[in-house]
């Protein structure tokens, strides 16, 4: 251990910890992620638009059923940018993929998708778990469990969202 470490009564490496002060957004918006077809996906990049997050997993029979409404409401509200996490590994996600296309952006957020949920307000780790962030870049709205077509609508009712 540093004596720099051992001096601030610290047991893990500085860069490794967050600031206290820090947002859970945050973690968010420094991610990046692996398209399945290629590329990366960075979130700094979304941030000053509204952003609507799902994660997901193609094993979780609950997530599949809520895809379709998500893929929906991504063509109707242009206005809002829905991006899936797929908490999920990359093989399985390009299959499924394949078969089931959807219109909207697909990140491999893999076992780590898992632990940014959690930061995100997912205090179970059960999927799906989507949240909606202002153009801000702060939550506003949290779901565990399938989103509704009902849900998306009140979402397009938030101060702001209407095109």
């Amino acid at each position: 251990m540093k004596r720099r470490q051992l001096l601030l009564g610290l047991s893990t490496p500085l860069a490794a910890t967050q600031p206290a002060w820090a947002a859970p957004e945050d973690k968010l918006w420094a991610s990046r992620f692996a398209r399945p077809a290629g590329g990366e996906l960075v979130l700094q990049e979304l941030k000053g638009r509204w952003l609507f997050v799902n994660f997901w997993a193609t094993w979780c029979a609950p997530c599949i059923r809520e895809l379709p409404d998500l893929d929906a409401f991504a063509r109707a509200q242009t206005q809002w940018t829905v991006l899936g996490l797929a908490v999920d590994g990359p093989t399985p996600v390009r299959e499924f993929l394949a078969k089931r296309p959807v219109s909207f952006a697909i990140g491999l957020a893999g076992l780590s998708g898992s632990e940014l949920a959690r930061q995100l307000g997912n205090k179970t780790g059960a999927l799906p778990f989507s949240v909606a962030l202002n153009p801000q870049g702060r939550i506003v709205w949290r779901r565990l469990g399938v989103t509704h077509p009902a849900d998306l609508e009140k979402l397009t009712e938030l101060p702001q969202s209407k095109g």
